[in-house]
C-alpha cells in the first residue's frame, strides 16, 4: 500500500512560513519522540533556509527514554541544540525558551553591544501533523490559546502567541511531504497517527505494528495482551495474521462462525499502541550511517 497525503492547505502553509521568515529569530522544529527521523519533514531545511533551529521530541512521555538519548546524541552531532519534552503535562517545556536564548546569545550580546535593548525571541514552530505543536503552545502560554485534537490537521492557520515576556511563537499547520520515499516512514507516521486513518487501510497498518512491535518489543506486546507464542519469523505472513487474530480473540473481537473482526482487531491495536498502552515506545533508532543534514 502507498501512502500519501498533501492537502491544499499544506501547500499554503508552506508558502506561508517562507513569506513569515524575515519576521522570526529561531525555528523550533517539533518531532515526536517515537519516530524522529520519520517525523522529521525533509523539506523543513529547504523552507527554513538556514535560520537558527532548536530541535525539540515531543512526546518523549510515550518513547524509549535510552532510545531518546541516542537521538539527543544524534542531533548534537548534526549541530542542532535538542531537548525532549512532554508538551501534555508541560515536563520539561520550560527549557524551551532558554534553550531558544542560548542560541541566539551571540545575537543578543551584539544588539546589547550597541545599545539595543532586545526584544522578545520571535520563534516559529513548525512540525507535521499531530506532533503537538498546539498542545506545546498550550502549556508554554499557560492558557488555552491554540486549537488541539488528536487528528492530524486541526491546525489550519497561523497566530503570534505570546511566552511571558520573553518570548512570541507563531504557531503553524502541520506540514507532510508530498511523497514518501521510503514507505517505511508513510507506515510509522499512520501508526502514531499523523496521517488520517479514512485515507488508510487499517488493517495494512495494524499488520506493520504488530510486526514492528513484535522484533522490537515483543514482551511488551505478550503482556499487554496476553499472548504465549512469539512469531517463529517475523517475515511471515500467516504469522503476524495469527498474532492479530489471537488479540482479536482475546479482545472479543468476533463475527459468525467465530472468525475474528480484523478490523475491529487492528483499532483496538493502534488505540492502545497511540495511548502508551504497550508501554514506551521507539520505532527507529539513528545508526552509524545515518545521513546527516547540513545545517
Amino acid at each position: 500500500m502507498s501512502i500519501q497525503w498533501f492537502p491544499g492547505h499544506m501547500t499554503r502553509a508552506k508558502r506561508q512560513i517562507q513569506d513569515k521568515l524575515k519576521l522570526i529569530d529561531i525555528a523550533i522544529e517539533l518531532l515526536d519522540a517515537r519516530v524522529p527521523l520519520s517525523s522529521r519533514n525533509p523539506m523543513v531545511d529547504e523552507i527554513l533556509h538556514g535560520k537558527p533551529r532548536l530541535i525539540v521530541l515531543n512526546k518523549s512521555d510515550l518513547a524509549d527514554p535510552k532510545t531518546t538519548e541516542k537521538w539527543m546524541t544524534y542531533f548534537a552531532h548534526e549541530g542542532h541544540e535538542c531537548v525532549s519534552v512532554d508538551s501534555s503535562t508541560g515536563t520539561k517545556v520550560g527549557e524551551i525558551p532558554i534553550k531558544a536564548r542560548e542560541i541566539l546569545q551571540d545575537k543578543i550580546n551584539r544588539q546589547i553591544s550597541k545599545g539595543i535593548n532586545p526584544r522578545a525571541v520571535r520563534g516559529l514552530i513548525v512540525g507535521i501533523p499531530n506532533v503537538g505543536k498546539s498542545t506545546l503552545i498550550n502549556k508554554l502560554a499557560g492558557r488555552s490559546i491554540a486549537i488541539t485534537g488528536d487528528r492530524p490537521g486541526v491546525t489550519k492557520g497561523q497566530q503570534w502567541i505570546k511566552v511571558g515576556t520573553q518570548m512570541e511563537l507563531l504557531d503553524t499547520p502541520g506540514i507532510l511531504w508530498p511523497k514518501f520515499e521510503d514507505q517505511l516512514v508513510g507506515f510509522r507516521l499512520a501508526m502514531t497517527g499523523a496521517i488520517r486513518e479514512q485515507i488508510l487501510n487499517i488493517d495494512e497498518i495494524a499488520y506493520f505494528a504488530i510486526k514492528e512491535l513484535a522484533d522490537r518489543y515483543w514482551p511488551a506486546l505478550q503482556e499487554r495482551y496476553d499472548l504465549e507464542t512469539p512469531p517463529s519469523d517475523i517475515e511471515d505472513n500467516q504469522e503476524i495474521v495469527r498474532i492479530m487474530e489471537d488479540i482479536g480473540r482475546r479482545r472479543g473481537c468476533l463475527i459468525g462462525g467465530g472468525r475474528v473482526d480484523l478490523e475491529k482487531a487492528s483499532g483496538i491495536i493502534l488505540r492502545d499502541l497511540r495511548a502508551g498502552k504497550l508501554g514506551r515506545i521507539t520505532l527507529e533508532a539513528p545508526y552509524d550511517n545515518m545521513p546527516v543534514r547540513k545545517k
